[in-house]
Protein backbone atom coordinates (compact mmCIF):
# COMPACT_ATOMS: atom_id res chain seq x y z
CA UNK A 1 0.00 0.00 0.00
CA UNK A 2 1.47 3.42 -1.17
CA UNK A 3 1.54 6.13 1.83
CA UNK A 4 -0.70 8.62 1.64
CA UNK A 5 0.37 12.24 0.30
CA UNK A 6 0.70 14.56 3.45
CA UNK A 7 -0.40 17.64 1.36
CA UNK A 8 -3.83 18.82 0.68
CA UNK A 9 -5.11 18.66 -3.07
CA UNK A 10 -8.50 19.61 -4.23
CA UNK A 11 -11.28 17.30 -5.12
CA UNK A 12 -14.23 18.46 -7.28
CA UNK A 13 -17.28 17.10 -8.95
CA UNK A 14 -19.06 18.45 -11.41
CA UNK A 15 -22.85 17.69 -10.57
CA UNK A 16 -24.95 16.66 -13.93
CA UNK A 17 -26.51 14.09 -15.39
CA UNK A 18 -25.59 12.09 -18.08
CA UNK A 19 -28.13 13.62 -20.77
CA UNK A 20 -26.35 16.95 -19.82
CA UNK A 21 -22.92 16.66 -21.10
CA UNK A 22 -22.10 18.92 -24.27
CA UNK A 23 -20.82 15.20 -26.13
CA UNK A 24 -24.70 14.76 -26.73
CA UNK A 25 -26.05 18.10 -26.78
CA UNK A 26 -26.68 17.27 -30.45
CA UNK A 27 -28.82 14.34 -29.53
CA UNK A 28 -30.40 15.49 -26.65
CA UNK A 29 -32.48 19.00 -26.25
CA UNK A 30 -32.96 20.81 -22.99
CA UNK A 31 -36.65 20.80 -23.96
CA UNK A 32 -36.25 16.56 -23.50
CA UNK A 33 -34.21 16.45 -19.95
CA UNK A 34 -37.31 16.38 -17.91
CA UNK A 35 -38.52 13.08 -19.84
CA UNK A 36 -35.17 11.51 -19.33
CA UNK A 37 -34.59 8.71 -16.39
CA UNK A 38 -32.85 10.71 -14.01
CA UNK A 39 -30.09 9.25 -11.90
CA UNK A 40 -27.93 12.02 -10.64
CA UNK A 41 -29.40 11.93 -7.15
CA UNK A 42 -28.48 8.15 -6.64
CA UNK A 43 -24.96 8.80 -8.20
CA UNK A 44 -24.01 11.60 -6.35
CA UNK A 45 -25.20 9.77 -3.19
CA UNK A 46 -22.40 7.16 -4.33
CA UNK A 47 -19.79 9.67 -4.35
CA UNK A 48 -20.50 11.03 -0.94
CA UNK A 49 -20.74 8.08 0.70
CA UNK A 50 -17.19 6.95 -0.65
CA UNK A 51 -16.01 10.53 0.10
CA UNK A 52 -16.87 9.59 3.82
CA UNK A 53 -15.01 6.32 3.86
CA UNK A 54 -11.81 8.01 3.16
CA UNK A 55 -12.54 11.14 4.99
CA UNK A 56 -12.24 13.32 1.90
CA UNK A 57 -14.12 16.84 1.74
CA UNK A 58 -15.01 18.13 -1.98
CA UNK A 59 -16.26 21.02 -3.84
CA UNK A 60 -19.57 20.24 -5.62
CA UNK A 61 -20.45 22.35 -8.92
CA UNK A 62 -23.67 21.90 -8.93
CA UNK A 63 -25.96 22.64 -11.83
CA UNK A 64 -29.10 24.29 -10.89
CA UNK A 65 -31.28 22.51 -13.23
CA UNK A 66 -30.18 19.55 -10.76
CA UNK A 67 -30.08 21.58 -7.42
CA UNK A 68 -33.97 22.73 -8.41
CA UNK A 69 -35.18 19.12 -8.65
CA UNK A 70 -33.21 17.49 -6.09
CA UNK A 71 -33.16 20.38 -3.19
CA UNK A 72 -32.72 17.57 -0.38
CA UNK A 73 -29.12 16.30 -2.51
CA UNK A 74 -27.86 19.99 -2.22
CA UNK A 75 -28.39 20.31 1.93
CA UNK A 76 -26.98 16.35 1.73
CA UNK A 77 -24.16 17.35 0.48
CA UNK A 78 -23.51 20.89 2.59
CA UNK A 79 -24.87 18.75 5.69
CA UNK A 80 -21.93 16.55 5.32
CA UNK A 81 -19.43 19.16 5.32
CA UNK A 82 -18.48 19.90 1.38
CA UNK A 83 -18.66 23.04 -0.25
CA UNK A 84 -21.53 23.83 -2.61
CA UNK A 85 -20.21 26.22 -5.84
CA UNK A 86 -22.25 26.45 -9.09
CA UNK A 87 -21.85 25.34 -12.63
CA UNK A 88 -24.45 27.34 -13.94
CA UNK A 89 -27.83 26.99 -14.33
CA UNK A 90 -28.53 25.45 -18.00
CA UNK A 91 -25.17 23.39 -18.96
CA UNK A 92 -24.76 25.98 -21.28
CA UNK A 93 -20.95 26.65 -22.42
CA UNK A 94 -20.23 30.09 -21.61
CA UNK A 95 -19.16 30.90 -25.44
CA UNK A 96 -22.51 29.92 -26.65
CA UNK A 97 -24.19 32.66 -24.35
CA UNK A 98 -24.12 36.55 -24.27
CA UNK A 99 -22.81 38.40 -21.77
CA UNK A 100 -26.54 38.98 -20.36
CA UNK A 101 -27.42 35.77 -20.66
CA UNK A 102 -24.63 34.50 -18.71
CA UNK A 103 -24.76 36.72 -16.41
CA UNK A 104 -28.41 35.58 -16.08
CA UNK A 105 -27.23 32.09 -15.95
CA UNK A 106 -24.92 32.29 -13.20
CA UNK A 107 -26.59 34.36 -11.11
CA UNK A 108 -29.67 32.38 -11.19
CA UNK A 109 -27.79 29.43 -9.98
CA UNK A 110 -25.76 31.22 -7.37
CA UNK A 111 -29.37 32.26 -5.56
CA UNK A 112 -30.85 29.20 -6.38
CA UNK A 113 -27.99 27.65 -4.09
CA UNK A 114 -27.47 29.82 -1.31
CA UNK A 115 -31.26 29.64 -0.67
CA UNK A 116 -31.18 26.08 -0.54
CA UNK A 117 -28.17 25.82 2.14
CA UNK A 118 -28.10 29.07 3.62
CA UNK A 119 -24.71 29.45 2.98
CA UNK A 120 -22.59 32.38 0.12
CA UNK A 121 -21.41 30.62 -2.71
CA UNK A 122 -18.19 32.13 -4.04
CA UNK A 123 -17.28 29.29 -6.73
CA UNK A 124 -17.87 29.02 -10.05
CA UNK A 125 -16.97 26.38 -12.42
CA UNK A 126 -17.93 26.89 -16.68
CA UNK A 127 -19.52 23.71 -18.40
CA UNK A 128 -17.24 22.33 -20.88
CA UNK A 129 -14.15 24.48 -19.37
CA UNK A 130 -15.56 27.47 -21.68
CA UNK A 131 -14.04 30.22 -20.75
CA UNK A 132 -11.37 32.05 -22.70
CA UNK A 133 -10.07 34.57 -24.79
CA UNK A 134 -13.27 35.05 -26.91
CA UNK A 135 -15.45 35.57 -23.74
CA UNK A 136 -12.85 37.15 -21.01
CA UNK A 137 -16.33 39.22 -20.25
CA UNK A 138 -17.39 36.57 -18.35
CA UNK A 139 -15.15 37.16 -15.55
CA UNK A 140 -16.07 40.86 -15.03
CA UNK A 141 -20.00 38.89 -15.01
CA UNK A 142 -18.97 36.36 -12.65
CA UNK A 143 -17.50 39.45 -10.16
CA UNK A 144 -20.81 41.04 -10.96
CA UNK A 145 -22.69 38.07 -9.60
CA UNK A 146 -21.15 38.17 -6.59
CA UNK A 147 -18.93 35.26 -7.09
CA UNK A 148 -15.30 34.85 -5.22
CA UNK A 149 -13.25 32.62 -7.75
CA UNK A 150 -13.80 30.78 -11.02
CA UNK A 151 -12.30 27.10 -12.00
CA UNK A 152 -12.79 27.25 -15.39
CA UNK A 153 -9.88 27.33 -17.62
CA UNK A 154 -7.70 24.25 -18.82
CA UNK A 155 -4.55 25.37 -20.15
CA UNK A 156 -3.77 22.33 -22.39
CA UNK A 157 -4.75 21.88 -26.55
CA UNK A 158 -8.29 19.86 -26.45
CA UNK A 159 -10.57 19.86 -29.68
CA UNK A 160 -13.23 21.15 -26.74
CA UNK A 161 -11.23 23.59 -25.04
CA UNK A 162 -8.49 25.04 -23.90
CA UNK A 163 -6.33 27.83 -22.73
CA UNK A 164 -2.76 26.45 -23.29
CA UNK A 165 -1.20 29.99 -23.07
CA UNK A 166 -2.93 31.22 -19.89
CA UNK A 167 -1.35 30.96 -16.43
CA UNK A 168 -1.01 27.59 -15.10
CA UNK A 169 -0.85 28.90 -11.79
CA UNK A 170 -4.54 30.23 -9.41
CA UNK A 171 -4.33 34.10 -10.23
CA UNK A 172 -6.24 37.23 -9.63
CA UNK A 173 -7.73 38.57 -12.74
CA UNK A 174 -8.02 42.57 -13.04
CA UNK A 175 -11.82 41.97 -13.08
CA UNK A 176 -11.25 40.85 -8.80
CA UNK A 177 -11.97 37.34 -8.85
CA UNK A 178 -9.95 34.28 -8.57
CA UNK A 179 -9.01 32.37 -11.82
CA UNK A 180 -8.11 28.30 -10.39
CA UNK A 181 -7.04 26.58 -13.60
CA UNK A 182 -7.00 23.03 -13.84
CA UNK A 183 -3.86 21.44 -13.42
CA UNK A 184 -1.28 20.09 -16.41
CA UNK A 185 1.74 18.53 -15.91
CA UNK A 186 4.54 19.78 -18.76
CA UNK A 187 6.34 16.68 -20.54
CA UNK A 188 8.29 16.01 -23.20
CA UNK A 189 7.59 19.23 -24.80
CA UNK A 190 3.89 19.15 -24.03
CA UNK A 191 1.14 20.38 -21.49
CA UNK A 192 -0.23 16.88 -20.22
CA UNK A 193 -3.78 17.24 -18.65
CA UNK A 194 -3.58 14.98 -15.56
CA UNK A 195 -7.06 16.75 -13.67
CA UNK A 196 -9.61 13.66 -14.19
CA UNK A 197 -12.32 13.71 -16.53
CA UNK A 198 -11.64 10.90 -19.11
CA UNK A 199 -8.36 11.08 -19.20
CA UNK A 200 -8.02 9.74 -15.57
CA UNK A 201 -10.56 6.80 -17.00
CA UNK A 202 -8.74 5.87 -20.02
CA UNK A 203 -4.90 5.68 -18.53
CA UNK A 204 -3.85 3.20 -16.36
CA UNK A 205 -4.17 4.28 -12.42
CA UNK A 206 -0.28 3.50 -11.92
CA UNK A 207 0.37 6.16 -14.22
CA UNK A 208 -2.53 9.15 -13.25
CA UNK A 209 -1.20 8.59 -9.42
CA UNK A 210 2.59 8.46 -10.83
CA UNK A 211 1.58 11.93 -13.10
CA UNK A 212 0.03 13.13 -9.88
CA UNK A 213 2.47 12.35 -7.61
CA UNK A 214 5.08 14.12 -9.58
CA UNK A 215 3.22 17.32 -9.33
CA UNK A 216 2.63 17.72 -6.20
CA UNK A 217 6.64 17.08 -5.60
CA UNK A 218 7.35 19.24 -8.44
CA UNK A 219 5.04 22.23 -8.01
CA UNK A 220 4.34 24.71 -5.02
CA UNK A 221 0.57 25.00 -6.42
CA UNK A 222 -2.34 23.14 -5.11
CA UNK A 223 -3.33 20.66 -7.58
CA UNK A 224 -7.10 19.85 -8.41
CA UNK A 225 -9.28 16.48 -9.75
CA UNK A 226 -12.62 16.45 -10.91
CA UNK A 227 -15.00 13.95 -12.05
CA UNK A 228 -18.67 13.58 -12.88
CA UNK A 229 -21.76 11.24 -10.80
CA UNK A 230 -22.53 10.00 -14.75
CA UNK A 231 -18.95 8.16 -14.44
CA UNK A 232 -19.04 5.76 -11.51
CA UNK A 233 -22.74 4.61 -13.39
CA UNK A 234 -21.81 2.07 -15.84
CA UNK A 235 -25.71 1.00 -15.99
CA UNK A 236 -26.68 4.67 -17.43
CA UNK A 237 -28.86 4.41 -20.46
CA UNK A 238 -26.78 4.62 -23.83
CA UNK A 239 -27.12 7.46 -26.32
CA UNK A 240 -27.03 5.46 -29.54
CA UNK A 241 -27.16 7.87 -32.24
CA UNK A 242 -24.52 10.56 -30.60
CA UNK A 243 -20.80 10.36 -32.87
CA UNK A 244 -18.69 7.45 -32.21
CA UNK A 245 -16.17 9.82 -30.74
CA UNK A 246 -18.42 11.47 -28.17
CA UNK A 247 -19.55 7.36 -27.59
CA UNK A 248 -16.13 6.94 -26.61
CA UNK A 249 -15.31 9.69 -24.75
CA UNK A 250 -18.47 8.81 -22.75
CA UNK A 251 -18.81 5.49 -22.13
CA UNK A 252 -14.87 4.21 -21.84
CA UNK A 253 -14.01 2.26 -18.93
CA UNK A 254 -17.21 3.54 -16.59
CA UNK A 255 -17.40 0.22 -14.74
CA UNK A 256 -13.17 0.62 -13.16
CA UNK A 257 -14.32 4.18 -12.69
CA UNK A 258 -15.66 3.96 -8.62
CA UNK A 259 -12.74 1.29 -7.75
CA UNK A 260 -10.13 4.27 -9.19
CA UNK A 261 -11.70 6.81 -7.39
CA UNK A 262 -11.74 4.70 -4.15
CA UNK A 263 -7.51 3.93 -4.89
CA UNK A 264 -6.87 7.92 -5.68
CA UNK A 265 -8.99 8.54 -1.76
CA UNK A 266 -6.66 6.58 -0.50
CA UNK A 267 -3.50 7.83 -1.83
CA UNK A 268 -3.84 11.12 -1.67
CA UNK A 269 -5.77 13.62 0.69
CA UNK A 270 -8.12 15.70 -0.12
CA UNK A 271 -10.30 19.28 0.69
CA UNK A 272 -12.42 21.57 -1.00
CA UNK A 273 -11.57 24.15 -3.32
CA UNK A 274 -12.27 26.78 -1.00
CA UNK A 275 -10.10 25.65 1.73
CA UNK A 276 -7.08 24.03 -0.07
CA UNK A 277 -6.90 27.74 -2.10
CA UNK A 278 -7.71 30.08 0.67
CA UNK A 279 -4.04 31.19 1.15
CA UNK A 280 -4.24 32.74 -2.53
CA UNK A 281 -7.78 33.89 -1.89
CA UNK A 282 -6.74 35.77 1.64
CA UNK A 283 -3.55 37.37 -0.36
Amino acid sequence: MNKRSSVFSALTVDVEDYFHVAAFERNIAPADWDNMPVRVEHNTNQLLDLFDTHQAKATFFMLGWVAERFPGLVREIHQRGHEVASHGYNHSKATSQSPEEFLHDVSRAKNLLEEQTGNPVTGYRAPSFSIGKQNEWAFAALKQAGYQYSSSTYPVIHDLYGTPDWPQQPYLREEGIWECPMPVLSMLGRQLPIAGGGYFRLLPYWLTRRLISRYVEQKDIPYMFYCHPWEIDPEQPRIPDAPLKSRFRHYVNLSRMEAKIGCLLQDFNWRSVNEVYQPYFKS
